[in-house]
């Protein structure tokens, strides 16, 4: 082939899915990829199924984004990788091959990739947390889970074993676009210039509208045409891997230079050295050319061997988090935002709130730079919000009593919303450790609807 055409249906969990199918029905694509987990998804996916027997463990959208761009992609002949499989990639297989069945299509071999998950042997794989260099089995007993970052190879054995589809759990994001490529030309998997080269356009679509001018728009500064329009870029890839990213006519937003240099950085610690599980990246080499309107080519990105190790996503349990708001407004209003903060502060003292970390702050004065936001005029509106970090969900719970009482006893004029959702939530920390890669063996399992 002398050119592919793959485009993005997902740069996360809750990412929009109309861009997806707008890009299956008229992107003239040959691939579909979807990115939908973020460092926290599979952590958070496991407490889930602790709580709710019932929850499939897959990406909770899965159904939504299956119905949109299934008709287009089957009709189409367009092949379809994604990570929405999570904690349960072959539930995931089963419920696509009950679309494709459902859709008219029987026949579809339906890939599942598994294997990275090590929650049971962290503790003897790895040495130490990277984040903190303290030991890994000193998180024994607060570890949710522990999985590795899968590359391209089991999405290649699936792919060359005739698999339309192929969802997965754990798999580095430009992974997921690195293996069409792979699979389309035939590259070697220790052919480091261009696995570096995919590796790069993939790290560029993992997150979809960014490149398109999501996540970039600033008024008067970066103007973005049409933003609630967002397309999902598409790169039509040659075989050396070098890839002219664009999106669909008549579509929102922009691709240029600017979007596509924002983007190559974003994440990305030392851009000599992007580790991935297949290749070492290096964005140093990279030419960037407008060729048009939305039409940027992307060339000379480099590569070097892949490391002896894969990386290891570790959710452990960190406590709770109480949280919730309250407002003021008109003349006065920081002044009465700054008592009622002064009167939480002597009240979670009189329950005994055991905190970790307390948290009043005004939204829109320094909620975000605390002490170092700079001094302003008197605002209009001020809203509190008010977050304790604890061990137990019963100390966390504290802070939305005493947030509640603020409305009768507190200060004059405080506006208090109705409690209708959770206002305790638990925390998943993330940490990262290294190991050998032999010790992590993907597995792929077929489905067929």
């Amino acid at each position: 082939m002398t050119t592919i055409r793959i485009g993005a249906g997902a740069a996360w969990w809750g990412d929009r899915v109309e861009p997806a199918a707008w890009n299956a029905e008229r992107g003239r694509l040959d691939w579909l990829v979807f990115e939908t987990m973020a460092e926290a998804t599979v952590s958070a996916a496991q407490v889930r199924r602790r709580r709710d027997p019932g929850f499939p463990g897959y990406d909770t959208y899965l159904d939504d984004r299956m119905a949109a761009v299934l008709p287009h992609c089957l009709a189409r002949g367009v092949r379809i990788v994604s990570n929405q499989g999570w904690i349960n990639p072959e539930a995931a297989a089963d419920r696509i091959a009950w679309w494709c069945r459902r859709l008219g299509h029987p026949g579809v071999r339906v890939a599942a990739v598994d294997g990275g998950m090590l929650t049971d042997r962290i503790a003897t794989l790895a040495d130490r947390v990277l984040e903190t260099g303290g030991p890994v089995a000193g998180l024994a007993g607060t570890m949710v889970s522990a999985e590795a970052y899968l590359g391209i190879e089991p999405i290649l054995a699936a792919l060359d074993d005739g698999a339309r589809i192929v969802v997965t759990s754990r798999v580095a994001d430009p992974s997921l676009f690195l293996a069409p490529m792979v699979h389309a030309f035939g590259w070697a998997l220790d052919d480091w210039a261009r696995l570096g080269q995919g590796s790069g356009i993939g790290h560029l679509l993992e997150c979809g509208a960014q490149v398109t001018g999501g996540y970039f728009a600033d008024p008067g500064y970066k103007d973005v045409p049409d933003p609630w329009n967002l397309a999902f870029p598409i790169a039509e890839v040659g075989p050396d891997g070098s890839a002219v990213l664009t999106k669909l006519a008549g579509t929102g937003g922009a691709i240029d230079r600017r979007t596509v240099k924002e983007q190559l950085f974003y994440e990305v610690h030392d851009p000599a050295r992007y580790i991935t599980p297949d290749v070492v990246v290096d964005f140093t080499t990279t030419r960037i050319v407008e060729e048009g309107r939305d039409r940027v080519r992307v060339e000379g990105i480099g590569g070097a061997p892949r490391t002896p190790t894969l990386k290891v996503s570790i959710g452990v349990e960190e406590g709770f988090v109480g949280e919730d708001m309250f407002f003021y407004a008109g003349p006065g209003a920081l002044g009465r935002a700054k008592l009622a903060r002064s009167i939480l502060e002597e009240r979670f003292r009189l329950v005994g709130l055991a905190a970790d970390d307390l948290r009043i702050d005004f939204l829109g004065v320094n909620a975000l730079h605390g002490p170092a936001s700079p001094a302003g005029p008197e605002p209009y509106e001020v809203a509190l919000r008010v977050a304790a970090r604890t061990r137990t969900r019963a100390e966390a719970a504290k802070v939305g009593r005493e947030v509640d009482a603020m409305a009768v006893s507190g200060v004059g004029m405080t506006g208090k919303r109705v409690p209708h959702q959770d206002r305790v939530r638990e925390v998943i920390g993330v940490w990262s450790a290294l190991v050998p890669r032999a010790a992590v063996t993907p597995t792929v399992t077929m489905r067929e609807s």
